[in-house]
């Protein structure tokens, strides 16, 4: 069972989230929680470090903003043994969580588990600090921000666990957001591979690392809320959505508890900038010569489009860069102007990506047309276009974001019925 931020905000929501843990625990389960810091807190640990020194050692930042987890744990742990459960937190460097990789971006390499289990085969709850684990020279990690869904489905692989249910402030997957559209489905199952791109195009239900490691796994996971009243139904009920393997998903089908469906869901992402390229010299290696040292400052390209070729030789090139690294993005191309040979930039962060996802599409024909047609009726334009096997991306002007979305949901027969 994991917890995230929202739900551990405080004594009164942690006493929540015990009493949930104590339900599942008192129908048989050996149960594991992992925990997030409270909500706002890593952001305040975040600020210490850059006051101390702007220039922060990651190795020192990490052992100040693992504390967040730390304190979490603990107090859930407390809040247990008062409700009578046994229990006891086990601190990332504890089991130990084996990371890899660099401080403040570090990835799962294995977690030790034999004592872990050995605990909760013996009644105990397990209380874990997400986000956190042990380098290879034995100073604390943290895993990027969002990491404790990747440590929650980590221990849930590492003990073999039935299920690893992520509690969240929604209580479920929708087929797009609710607060856009009120006729929003919540799905009963997506795939791992649907709710990897749903979490990458932004929505914002799971971390996409956790989503990939679920799937290379085979953890089920399920999405569902903990602020429930004391009348829900247990999460074995399954009130949530599950994310399952494609060999699941069609077992759900067969038994006829899902309908087969050519679009999952629609997820919009505000947090893109589009930058062009004017003139840019029409041979090879020109293009590498943009994306090559963007890739070296870690700047991910999303969509991008070469127009037609104009007639001295020379091209524009279209592409997208997360928001937050546009200036960066483009400080790096002045730099190389002469390298790259291109006359002007232009850039503009008024845009959004708008998604259609759905492993419907490997076998059905015309989910493009359809996307571009149902647009085209209501006036919006297509800047950019990119697409995988089942996802379609299309970027238009920030200010139509809504709109597309409500349109696309109504064009797939997504919306709700009354």
């Amino acid at each position: 069972m994991k917890f995230g931020g929202t739900s551990m905000a405080g004594t009164e929501r942690i006493r929540r989230v015990a009493n949930i843990v104590r339900a599942q625990a008192a129908r048989g389960d050996q149960v594991a929680v992992v925990v997030s810091a409270m909500a706002g807190e890593t952001d305040r640990l975040v600020n210490f470090c850059r006051e101390a020194n702007p220039l922060y050692d990651p190795a020192e930042y990490d052992v100040v903003v693992a504390s967040g987890e730390q304190v979490t744990s603990g107090l859930l742990a407390l809040t247990l043994q008062a409700l009578g459960c046994k229990s006891r937190s086990w601190l990332g460097w504890q089991l130990p969580v084996n990371t890899i990789e660099a401080h403040a971006k570090a990835r799962i390499e294995s977690i030790d588990s034999e004592a872990l289990i050995a605990s909760m085969e013996a009644g105990e709850i397990a209380v874990i600090p997400g986000f956190q684990g042990l380098s290879e020279d034995n100073r604390v990690t943290t895993l990027g921000r969002g990491g404790s869904d990747t440590s929650a489905v980590a221990v849930a692989a590492a003990i073999k666990a039935d299920r690893c249910d992520i509690y969240t402030d929604v209580d479920g997957v929708y087929t797009t957001d609710p607060r856009i559209v009120a006729k929003a489905k919540k799905q009963k199952a997506v795939t791992y591979e649907e709710m990897l791109e749903l979490a990458s195009v932004g929505a914002k239900v799971l971390q996409t690392r956790s989503v990939g490691l679920a799937m290379k796994e085979k953890v089920r996971v399920q999405v569902l809320s903990s602020f429930i009243g004391e009348g829900a139904p247990p999460a074995d009920d399954l009130p949530g959505t599950m994310i399952v393997s494609d060999e699941e998903m069609d077992e759900l089908v067969e038994k006829g508890l899902m309908e087969r469906q050519l679009v999952t869901g629609i997820a919009h992402d505000k947090n893109e900038a589009k930058v062009i390229l004017t003139r840019v010299p029409d041979r090879p290696g020109a293009v590498a010569n943009i994306f090559e040292p963007l890739a070296a400052a870690s700047i991910n390209v999303d969509m991008i489009i070469q127009n037609v070729g104009r007639d001295k030789g020379e091209t524009d090139v279209t592409f997208t860069v997360p928001q937050s690294d546009l200036a960066r993005a483009q400080a790096l191309l002045e730099d190389r102007r002469d390298a790259i040979g291109f006359n002007r930039i232009i850039t503009d962060s008024k845009i959004a990506k708008i998604s259609v996802v759905g492993v419907g599409m490997k076998s059905h024909a015309g989910v493009a047309s359809s996307m571009f047609r149902a647009l085209s009726d209501r006036g919006i334009n297509i800047q950019a276009i990119s697409t995988s096997e089942i996802k379609i991306s299309v970027m238009i002007d920030e200010d139509e974001t809504e709109l597309a979305v409500r349109v696309l949901h109504t064009a797939y027969g997504l919306d709700a019925k009354d």
